[in-house]
């Protein structure tokens, strides 16, 4: 039986629409803390009244963040090797980070070289919003408050910088602009997800800011899924 070209291109495309991520491999896993888990004091706010009225329970630095299994938050989780040499659009969407309550939420966050960062302050306060990039351009932006949302977009690929407020000292995140979509950062259930990889072999790194890196290599399949798990602990005096 003779197929038009017409006809053939519709079920053609309706093939790849099917099968749209049937052969995708993902990369899941855990984040723990293995340790002692430090105390921290909580955060003084007084300085500012009006964050101060944004909490009614003392709100703690989110240098370590465990869950109730020592579960690890804000650790960043990517493929750092075996990804082919190719270009991947940043999405549409942007990537948001909150200031709300005079935090930064999230606390560590990637986005892809040309995605828009959506930076927000609901706060009706002062914010001084202080990008230490090295090798995208540093800037230094105030946000008084009716300035309410500003955005910014990375045009070079750069690891873990530190975004911090110069008004309130306590704030801070880290952000990590990468070239590929493949990365996730975990919150307080220390969960991960890397989805939609193509079969390979790959090396996984888990980032904490002040408990280094963790690597491991993976092999996944197509329509696969991997567990993978890293644990944290806190480096012995002298190394």
């Amino acid at each position: 039986m003779k197929i038009s070209k017409n006809k053939f291109m519709i079920l053609l495309a309706t093939f790849l629409f099917l099968t749209k991520g049937a052969f995708a491999a993902t990369i899941t896993g855990v984040t723990k803390y293995d340790g002692e888990a430090p105390k921290f004091k909580a955060i003084n706010m007084d300085a500012d009244p009006i964050c101060l009225s944004h909490h009614t329970t003392p709100i703690y630095p989110e240098t370590l963040v465990l869950g109730s299994d020592k579960t690890m938050a804000n650790v960043f989780v990517y493929v750092k090797a075996g990804l082919q040499q190719k270009d991947y659009p940043p999405p549409a969407d942007p990537v948001v980070i909150d200031q709300m309550g005079c935090n930064y939420n999230p606390h560590v966050l990637g986005v892809m070289k040309g995605q828009t960062l959506k930076i927000l302050n609901p706060d009706g306060t002062l914010h001084n919003v202080h990008a230490l990039c090295k090798v995208n351009p540093e800037f230094n932006l105030a946000m008084p408050k009716f300035r309410t949302e500003t955005t910014k977009v990375f045009d070079k690929e750069e690891w873990m910088f530190s975004i911090k407020c110069d008004v309130h000292p306590w704030m801070g995140a880290w952000v990590a602009v990468l070239t590929h979509p493949f990365f996730s950062t975990t919150k307080e259930d220390g969960k991960f997800t890397i989805p939609n990889l193509p079969a390979g072999t790959y090396e996984i790194e888990a980032w904490h800011e002040k408990l280094g890196t963790q690597t491991t290599t993976v092999t996944v399949g197509a329509d696969e899924t991997k567990d993978v798990a890293f644990t944290f602990s806190k480096p012995s005096k002298g190394q």
